[in-house]
């Protein structure tokens, strides 16, 4: 089965690569020659990610290129104290506080600094990240959903992962996303979740 993955986010790609079981060949945007800009016009990570997969599966209607599927995912980060913040606007949260591009890296770092400026003197620090994957085949359109709860730290720990991984403690372990091991992440995160929720889905599609 080739399926592909709405993203050309090289960490990303790397995780879901290494969740999908053998036999899904994941591609990347780029691998299929898609260089447009999608804009994430959505108020809700549902939105999003149906918006994703739906203008790559425009894309590919028409062209040679056997694939089986598109499937395009949105994370947010839904922070207890702060009502569900930032939510949708996970990814570009500093970004919209000080209307700056920055690399991605950057963007990172200030997505994370934000995150504990916020809840400097918050005591309830209780958080959920949680993705919703839109996988749309011949014939038939599905989202499916992936969640861990945790808790935010008040310092960055770790160098691993990337986004908000240094300061999210997943439930059931004393280390965040950062130290964790990719092998143990890979199998609790909300991504991992969704991904085996999506694999469950393709048994039904198939």
């Amino acid at each position: 089965m080739r399926l592909v993955f709405a993203s050309n986010n090289a960490h990303k790609l790397a995780e879901v690569r290494e969740i999908m079981p053998a036999g899904i060949e994941v591609l990347s945007l780029r691998e299929i020659g898609f260089e447009q800009d999608i804009e994430e016009t959505g108020t809700t990570l549902e939105a999003n990610s149906l918006i994703k997969a739906q203008a790559v599966a425009e894309f590919v209607k028409n062209r040679p290129l056997h694939i089986d599927g598109i499937f395009a995912d949105d994370t947010g980060l839904e922070i207890d104290a702060l009502d569900g913040e930032p939510g949708v606007y996970t990814a570009r949260w500093a970004e919209r506080e000080t209307g700056m591009h920055l690399p991605e890296m950057e963007t990172y770092a200030a997505n994370r600094q934000k995150a504990l400026r916020e809840l400097a003197d918050k005591t309830n620090r209780g958080c959920q990240f949680r993705t919703v994957i839109t996988l749309i085949t011949p014939g038939k359109t599905i989202q499916v959903e992936g969640v861990v709860r945790g808790e935010m730290t008040k310092e960055e720990h770790g160098q691993g992962g990337f986004g908000y991984d240094p300061i999210f403690v997943p439930e059931g372990y004393d280390k965040t996303f950062g130290e964790l091991p990719a092998e143990i992440k890979n199998n609790i995160s909300h991504r991992a979740r969704a991904l085996q929720a999506l694999v469950e889905q393709l048994g039904h599609v198939a």
